[in-house]
């Protein structure tokens, strides 16, 4: 799957069924459902699960729990707007 046909799959009611949890994780952010979102991104135990977390946390502005979650993923915490994470980790998931 691209980048852009995971853009398109938002305009549809439900993640296709052939993602894995960490994208429909990013899908369900993508359509405004935190707490779903979130609730896919904790029970993901790897570092890709914790940079989720990490943006998810980011995104909710508990920038103390992020900073945690980002040193998980072995990331920095980004300067970046949230929509260009949210894409740099989506494009490095689809890759």
């Amino acid at each position: 799957m691209t980048l852009s046909e995971f853009k398109d799959s938002i305009k549809l009611s439900s993640p296709p069924h052939s993602i894995d949890p960490l994208l429909k994780s990013l899908w369900y952010d993508a359509k405004g459902n935190w707490n779903d979102a979130h609730n896919v991104a904790q029970d993901i135990h790897s570092k890709n699960g914790s940079w989720i977390h990490a943006y998810l946390h980011r995104k909710e502005g508990d920038l103390g729990n992020a900073s945690y979650w980002y040193h998980r993923a072995d990331k920095l915490v980004p300067k970046t707007p949230l929509e260009e994470e949210w894409e740099d980790i989506t494009r490095a998931l689809l890759e």
